[in-house]
This record gives C-alpha cells, structure tokens and sequence, in this order.
C-alpha cells in the first residue's frame, strides 16, 4: 500500500508547512522599537534618579509663577533637603549633590527626546501606530473595554494570541504616554528653564507659571512611574521569559504553540 499523499494533499501540507515556518520567522517588535524601548527604559530611570535629588534640594511644590518658604505649598514631601534655606523640621541637611543630579537629568532628558521622535516619526511613516496601536473602533464599545478592564482586574494571564498583538487598554495607555504625557513632560521641564522661559513666555504662561510647570512636572512624572509599575507587572503576569525574549530578539511564541 502506498503510503504517500496525494500530489494535492502534499502541495496543501507544503503550503501548510511554509505558512508555518513564516510565522515562526516572523518578529512581533522591529529592531527599530526594541531599540526605544530600551533606550528609553534607560533614558527615564536616570531622569526619575537623578530627578528625585533635584526635588530634594526643595521638597516643596507651589501653583502660579513663584513659589518659595514663605508661601504655603499645596505639596509638602515632608523630607529632609539638600537645601539649608529650607525649613523641613529635620535637623539636619543632606549633602548637596545639584551638579551631577541636573548634569544627568539634562543627558537623559535629550537621549529621551530624541528616541521619542525617532520612534514618532518611524511609527507614523511606517504605519507602526495605525497597524498595532490606534485601537478599532470595533474594540471601544463598552462591553469590550469593560471585559478587557475585568480581565486585567482579576489579573487574568492573557492567551498566546496576545503575544502577538496589544489589547485595547494597553493600546489606549500607550497612546496616553506616547502623545499625552511625554510631550507634557518634555512642555513643563523647558517651562522650568529659565532660558526657555525667556525666548517663549507665552508657553510657560499658558500651563500656569513656573511653579505650576514644576507642580505637573512632577504630577506627570508619578503617572508614568505608575504606568511603568503596571507594565512591569502585566509582564510577569503574561510571562516574564516570553516577553522579554520579544523585546530582546523580536520573536514571541506562536499562537499555534
């Protein structure tokens, strides 16, 4: 008896074959969006480091153009700081370390913004963002942003299928980041600057002033931190390996796995 298949059924499994050593082949991150990832992964924890011993030098935050000891806050941190000037009820001054804190924040800040725009600019010429973060609007009714919201409650492991694509909270929170709050962040650290502040007046007063620059500044700075938990949190739910093997090589595993 002859045990070989079909000329038709041999072609089908051929095809079939390829099918699926093209998608075992096939990258779920470019090279290109792991790159940002990780550069920007570096560029915001040396922002958040060196940005929290900047803070400590006056713990303190105000609304309006100015703010200083003699007006009351609506932020007190309550911690001990860099600064003599500033009354904080500890008795004692921590040791002023500015210059290599605003140095670093400085760098950091122009590795983020640059990376930020190469990845922009890539994602909209490319089709990045209408192919894998601008959500359907089949995916904004109610009933699948609240499932999806319900499953992220009860920290369900997303399927295999989800490797491979994002879901509409994470789309939406992406977007929130990557339009929203980065360009925010990057609006009210030039706010702070004195030089900026004198070349455009008119951008530091429509977020307020100086000092409400500041107060978003950091507002906004808690809100990615927050979103930063999360997303490290939602790895090791889905699975920390397999994640972090697709944003290191590209490859993820297959739905078919």
């Amino acid at each position: 008896m002859n045990a070989s298949l079909p000329l038709a059924d041999r072609k089908a499994g051929d095809a079939s074959n390829s099918l699926v050593h093209v998608a075992a082949e096939q990258k779920r991150h470019s090279g290109l969006v792991r790159l940002t990832h990780w550069l920007t992964t570096v560029a915001f924890f040396a922002l958040l480091v060196s940005g929290g011993e900047i803070v400590l030098s006056h713990p303190r935050f105000y609304w309006g153009e100015t703010g200083n000891v003699n007006e009351r806050p609506w932020l007190n941190l309550h911690l001990p700081s860099s600064r003599d000037t500033v009354p904080t009820g500890y008795g004692y001054v921590l040791p002023d370390q500015n210059g290599w804190s605003r140095y670093l924040h400085f760098q950091a800040a122009w590795l983020a913004f640059a990376t930020g725009l190469l990845y922009v600019l890539w994602g909209i010429f490319e089709g990045h963002f209408r192919r894998n973060v601008f959500p359907d609007s089949s995916a904004l009714s109610l009933k699948e942003l609240g499932g999806s919201m319900v499953r992220h409650l009860r920290f369900e492991r997303p399927g295999k299928e989800e490797a491979w694509s994002y879901n509409v909270l994470q789309r939406l929170s992406y977007l929130l980041v990557i339009f929203v709050l980065f360009p925010l962040m990057i609006w009210t650290g030039l706010a702070m600057s004195l030089g900026f502040n004198a070349a455009f007046p008119l951008a530091v007063r429509l977020l307020g002033g100086q000092q409400t620059a500041r107060s978003l500044h950091f507002i906004v700075t808690g809100l990615l931190a927050l979103f930063v938990l999360i997303h490290v949190v939602m790895v090791f739910l889905a699975g920390f390996r397999s994640r972090m093997r697709a944003m290191i090589t590209g490859r993820a595993d297959s739905p078919r796995e």
